[in-house]
């Protein structure tokens, strides 16, 4: 058994990983064809964010059982890639939660006070103290973007300099945020409100250029933006624009589109109003010791105890067979009834197991369900079996579970129910042949698999709309792979599941929507 470090790691995880008698090489730098080369003598592979660990590398691995990576994010790991070869990926969700909130801090304080421009100009020799006036945080309003971990650290400490908190989390129970201090509102007017607005949230489809031109046009003129959280979020074409232009007064950046930056966007450089740093949010010296005694040790005790901590892909290995081939679907679900909620509180959660699964332990395919849920939450790869349930609680979703032995058509299948804000999702699942299935919606009936696009649509049953939903989507370059109907009556209410090969964007369903006349219709992706 053998571990390779493939980046720099701290003194302290190396020294553990020496501790545990497992032999252990160090050799950061390699390439991609380096990396394959010597990869199959391995057994584990522990990386920060240097190591591309592709599906090349992983297929070229022999023995390798788990890849632990330092750090919160796992964007540089394919992770479809290693589940398939059986192989565990964990990483370091919370260790870097105070150096992140701290650096968001420092970044604010050093906005405000123009810090970086006068220590540049105090070591040209110049003394220029009014050109360097700024701004007291005390009194002023901090708008926080997504008001989670990071987040709340941020307004926990920033309340002690006497600022106003208000924040846009949808996810978030309102008592939740108030109990650090923070009045939940809408996007918009935490946008048209802040001072001071702080970005915290993961990089998703729904999040990504969320702060663009019309949102900083909607910002005070004096306000300064602020982030830490992941490079996308904020357009920064338009971050250029509205410094150089002086839409807003100021703006502090620690994540880019592209790290290092690329040519486009080292124009940025040359704003005077912009604070940069080259993502140091999580480099603390407390925080990289952290990262990698937390690693080195979850990699001993998997490999030499078979003991899992802070897993990013589900684990199969002591699950009996049966309950071991639900959780692709379980985690699958909850992916499908979260982006069916949209950005929204969930209100209740409630999980049915039937047939043979009644008499099992239930347990990981809970936490499945509440992994799929929380990825449209807080990201890929922040949620796992280990964080998820304090994550899931930290929004308020607590799992009610029941359970039938009875089974009426499939020998098992799993229920989600998910309610808010008087809407109800209530989805059944099932395995059929070894692959994941939807087979019913709010009670109709069908059977369609559970992987890739998916149109959900609930319509009033009349000739001719499946006709017309295959032509609009024809036309528009989106081809159907299958498609299930359920209805409540003939002539009455139906709901329409399609699996489709390519996405479908906003435009296009509305044509779908307004040929077919659908009351109500939803695409979402399953990975």
């Amino acid at each position: 058994m053998k571990i390779l470090v493939s980046d720099p790691l701290s003194e302290e995880g190396l020294a553990i990983l020496r501790d545990s008698g497992i032999p252990v090489d160090v050799k950061p730098g390699l390439s991609e064809d380096e990396l394959c080369a010597i990869i199959g003598d391995y057994d584990g592979l522990v990386i920060r964010s240097g190591t591309k660990v592709t599906k090349k590398v992983i297929e070229a691995s022999n023995h390798l059982r788990v890849i632990g990576r330092a750090g919160v994010g796992v964007d540089n790991v394919d992770i479809p890639a290693a589940t398939e070869k059986g192989v565990l990926v964990m990483n370091t969700p919370s260790a870097n939660i105070l150096s992140a909130a701290e650096h968001t801090c420092a970044m604010i304080l050093a906005a405000a006070r123009n810090i970086p421009q006068a220590h540049e100009s105090m070591h040209k020799g110049e003394w220029k103290r009014s050109k360097f006036s700024g701004i007291e945080l005390n009194g002023k309003t901090l708008g926080i973007i997504g008001v989670g971990r990071v987040g709340g650290e941020v307004a926990r400490r920033l309340k002690h300099f006497n600022m106003s908190l208000v924040g846009y989390d949808p996810f978030l129970p309102p008592e939740v945020a108030a109990d650090i201090g923070v009045r939940l509102t809408t996007l918009e007017e935490v946008i048209q409100v802040a001072d001071i607005m702080t970005i915290h949230t993961p990089l998703l489809p729904e999040t990504r250029n969320m702060i663009s031109m019309p949102q900083f046009k909607m910002m005070k003129p004096s306000a300064i933006l602020v982030n830490v959280a992941r490079g996308g979020i904020v357009n920064e074409d338009d971050l250029y624009t509205a410094l150089k232009e002086k839409v807003i007064a100021g703006a502090a950046f620690d994540v880019w589109c592209e790290e290092p930056l690329c040519e486009n966007e080292k124009k940025l450089l040359e704003l005077e109003n912009l604070v940069t740093t080259p993502h140091l949010g999580a480099s603390t010296a407390e925080a990289q010791e952290r990262v990698a005694v937390e690693i080195a040790e979850s990699v001993i005790k998997y490999l030499r105890d078979n003991e899992i901590v802070n897993a990013i892909n589900a684990p199969r290995g002591k699950l009996d067979p049966i309950t071991a081939q639900y959780l692709p679907l379980a985690e699958r679900l909850g992916m499908a009834a979260a982006q069916l909620n949209g950005q929204r509180p969930i209100d209740n959660l409630e999980v049915s197991f039937n047939g043979e699964l009644a008499d099992k332990n239930t347990r990981m395919l809970n936490l499945s369900i509440l992994i799929g849920i929380m990825k449209s939450m807080v990201g890929q790869g922040n949620a796992n079996i280990v964080n998820v349930e304090a994550l899931a609680k930290s929004k308020g979703i607590v799992v009610k579970e029941s359970k039938n032995s009875n089974a009426v058509v499939y020998d098992s299948t799993i229920g989600v129910r998910i309610e808010t804000k008087g809407d109800v999702f209530d989805l059944v699942g099932t395995i059929v042949a070894h692959e994941p299935r939807l087979v019913g919606i709010n009670g109709f009936r069908f059977e369609i698999p559970m992987a890739g696009g998916m149109l959900l649509a609930r319509y009033r049953d009349t000739p001719g709309i499946i006709g017309k939903v295959g032509k609009v989507l024809g036309d528009n370059g989106v081809n159907i792979a299958m498609m299930s109907v359920g209805r409540d009556a003939p002539m009455g209410t139906a709901v329409m599941a399609l699996s489709v090969d390519n996405p479908i964007s906003a435009d296009v369903l509305k044509l779908v929507d307004e040929a077919s006349g659908f009351e109500d219709s939803k695409y979402i992706y399953i990975e």
